[in-house]
């Protein structure tokens, strides 16, 4: 197999033999042109603290040491805001020689401000994990900004697997970009593909939302169902600048549209953290295909989950933000995101989660 992030088909053969295991069984519907849905299971430990496993240690052993109580989540159960919860998911590996995973938050959980990390025995860091790992997984939840209604089966997050090097380095970005524009206007290849933030709409002065500190109880399950205000401040400017205040959350969107050739995936990373007191707040990846012509898309922009952190900070427009890194898929997947797909986001620009409806 050439080197690459693995497409659906591949994962439908890591399935076959048992290199990813479910119980219940994998659902054709989790699989997307890149990467796996992963899905919670029937019970949550609220636990003091987020914590490593540890070489050598198995995340039920260091359970006994954090564990206040436990959560039922077969009917379904409120997880609340700045507590931390620790979910078996229903996946669990067995990894070939050669095969690593990498796990993310989805993007509807990053843009609740739902900060969710995989786990794994023995793990030494979030959301990595090392080729020949045989064992279970595990969601560490935190809610920010909101309570959250879970159920057993729903999806916070989703992993992605690789054989060998994947990454474009800024020469093969380059040249990738001149065959295939992947951003509207000047590309910034430093690292990956720089991004910016927009805070001149081209029409309007709506640029972005604040998470009200004092908000409801979101259900997940509930698609288009709450009214934003009720959970959202509009941020609004004419001066193309906003003040970030120190903890507080922040959807805005990025200057540029995107596209990932249908041969490439990307993700999502933090830029450098000496700009300034902020962070682009979650990770996330971008399937093959994500604003993608023959998708769908004409160019989608990326929505940015934005957190400040100790001292109040000016944030300008065009000011550059994170980085999209770009890999080479092993081979193209057999669907697009956005092509005949359930994908939420395609040709997106300013949006809040699926949960909430506004206007």
């Amino acid at each position: 197999m050439t080197n690459g992030v693995l497409p659906a088909q591949a994962l439908r053969a890591l399935i076959a033999t048992g290199a990813i295991a479910a119980d219940p069984p994998v659902r054709e519907d989790q699989l997307q042109p890149a990467s796996l849905d992963l899905r919670l299971g029937t019970v949550a430990y609220r636990v003091r603290a987020s914590f490593l496993t540890g070489k050598g240690r198995s995340v039920a052993d260091r359970l006994d040491e954090f564990t206040m109580h436990k959560v039922d989540l077969t009917q379904g159960a409120v997880l609340e805001k700045n507590c931390v919860y620790l979910i078996p998911l229903a996946e669990r590996l067995s990894l070939p020689a050669g095969i690593t995973a990498v796990a993310n938050a989805k993007s509807s959980s990053g843009r609740l401000d739902l900060l969710t990390r995989t786990i794994t025995d023995g793990g030494i860091e979030f959301d990595r994990i090392a080729e020949g790992y045989t064992g279970p997984l595990y969601a560490e939840v935190c809610p920010r900004s909101f309570s959250v209604l879970v159920r057993a089966g729903q999806r916070l997050n989703q992993i992605r697997f690789r054989q060998g090097q994947a990454v474009l380095d800024d020469a093969a970005l380059a040249a990738l970009h001149a065959n295939e524009p992947l951003v509207s206007g000047e590309a910034v290849i430093s690292e990956g593909l720089g991004f910016s933030v927009d805070l001149r709409p081209a029409t309007g002065d709506l640029v972005g939302y604040r998470a009200k500190p004092h908000a409801g109880v979101v259900d997940l399950d509930k698609i288009g169902h709450y009214p934003a205000a009720d959970f959202w401040e509009e941020v609004r400017t004419k001066h193309g600048r906003i003040i970030l205040d120190p903890g507080a959350f922040y959807i805005l969107v990025s200057r540029e549209a995107v596209t990932i050739p249908p041969d490439y995936a990307a993700e999502m990373a933090p830029y450098l953290a000496m700009v300034g007191e902020f962070r682009v707040h979650y990770a996330g990846f971008f399937d093959p295909g994500f604003g993608h012509a023959a998708a769908g898309g004409q160019g989608s922009r990326g929505v940015l989950e934005v957190r400040c952190h100790e001292a109040p900070f000016v944030l300008e427009h065009g000011q550059v933000v994170g980085r999209l890194v770009y890999e080479r898929m092993t081979e193209r997947p057999e669907t697009l995101y956005g092509a005949g797909i359930a994908s939420n986001y395609q040709g997106q620009g300013l949006k809040l989660a699926k949960q909430f409806k506004t206007g």
